[in-house]
């Protein structure tokens, strides 16, 4: 069975919908600033990556604004993007041959700081209803199974920044159990005083003011990273049904899917060299088959050295482009590496590669060839790589669909 993706929906810092999300990664545009979303001043990290050219209300219906976080609302608008982009039309389809995996890191934090505000100021009448599920890490999963009518299997999956490659690769799953069409992906959102709170606490984060050199994944002077919002939704599907719907595009397949496990008191190494291997023997490719990695990208000297140790083992030395778009709009949590992957099948459709902004001084040691300007190659097949905390470790193999380059 062949997952291919054939429609792509995007909500972003640095630009939402496919093609203002390109150009601005082409272009390097940088999307990390102070938060404007609420009053940062008293907390030690000030920066985060912000989705600010986002209207829900002009985008949604009025019924849904009441009983939706934020980060639902991204996300169904994102899913209607995927599957306009990809030419599927639900209510066209078999109800219960349209699956529908979202990643999640946690759910509506918003949301939920807004009714524990009223709870605690107000009183208990004052919480809304919508309490009971807008919170919940499974709500866009089910906010997009009934928008759409698509009542085949539903699931989420919970493993932190690994979230968005897993959700892939469990709907890829679902396809070869006999779903045609299925939504997956991850958008994630969680800037509030509550869950930055949380951020704060796990003390992985970037405490520097300048935007520039807040988030270094793979420099020298690497501290921490910078939260973001967003992420991707991808529409998967199979070859037979885009054979049959006659789909006017495709972005390329998922050729590939490994998730492994190591405890976070050890060295991550082997569990994430695993996932690579795993997801190229799925794939039934090697090493020499790939032409760009999509790097985690940490931004911790520890974890950042760890990754390019496993990805000079496995290529060799400066053996394929590393490249971390991520720096442009922060780590994205449950959305971070379903828009690296949803990046990555725009660099095969387009040949071209965004750069890692902002990192400079990149220690010898580490033994890789990070792409810091947009780079111009053929792009046939990509690496994405993921790191979710607690030992989650996560790769999916994208490539280019026979039949697209032919077209082209």
């Amino acid at each position: 069975m062949t997952a291919l993706v054939t429609g792509i929906g995007i909500a972003s810092p640095i630009g939402s919908g496919v093609g203002p999300y390109w150009d601005a990664a082409l272009g390097g545009t940088r999307g990390i600033s102070p938060i404007t979303r609420f009053d940062a001043a008293k907390y030690r990290v000030r920066l985060a990556g912000e989705v600010r050219d986002f209207e829900p209300a002009e985008l949604l219906p009025t019924r849904l604004m009441p009983q939706t976080d934020h980060m639902t609302r991204m996300s169904l608008v994102a899913a209607e993007w995927a599957l306009a982009d990809a030419g599927v039309r639900p209510a066209e389809l078999p109800e219960y041959e349209m699956a529908v995996v979202t990643g999640a890191t946690a759910g509506g934090y918003d949301f939920g700081q807004r009714e524990l505000q009223k709870l605690w100021g107000l009183g208990p009448d004052h919480v809304s209803t919508y309490q009971s599920f807008a919170w919940f890490y499974a709500v866009n999963t089910g906010q997009i199974s009934i928008r759409h009518g698509m009542r085949g299997p539903g699931a989420v999956i919970v493993t932190e920044q690994s979230s968005g490659l897993d959700a892939v690769g469990h709907a890829r799953r679902q396809l070869r159990k006999g779903s045609r069409v299925a939504v997956t992906g991850g958008i994630d959102s969680s800037l509030c005083p509550w869950a930055w709170v949380a951020h704060l606490v796990a003390g992985q984060l970037s405490e520097r003011d300048d935007p520039a050199s807040a988030y270094l994944p793979f420099d020298a002077s690497a501290c921490g990273h910078v939260p973001g919002e967003g992420g991707a939704l991808l529409v998967l599907e199979t070859a037979e049904s885009a054979a049959q719907r006659g789909a006017a595009r495709c972005y390329g397949e998922i050729a590939g899917y490994a998730a492994t496990f190591g405890s976070r008191r050890e060295d991550s190494a082997p569990a994430l060299g695993r996932a690579a291997a795993l997801a190229l023997a799925d794939a039934g490719m090697t090493a020499a088959d790939i032409d760009v990695v999509f790097a985690d990208a940490a931004g911790q000297p520890a974890l950042d050295e760890t990754e390019a140790r496993v990805i000079a083992e496995l290529f060799g030395p400066h053996g394929v482009p590393v490249t971390a778009p991520k720096t442009m709009t922060g780590r994205l949590y449950a959305g971070g590496a379903a828009l690296d992957l949803a990046t990555a099948l725009l660099a095969i459709t387009h040949d071209q590669i965004p750069p890692t902004v902002n990192v400079r001084d990149v220690p010898e040691r580490y033994r890789i060839d990070l792409v810091r300007e947009a780079r111009s190659l053929p792009v046939r097949a990509a690496l994405v790589l993921s790191r979710g905390r607690g030992g989650f470790c996560s790769a999916v193999v994208a490539r280019e669909y026979s039949t697209v380059r032919s077209a082209r």
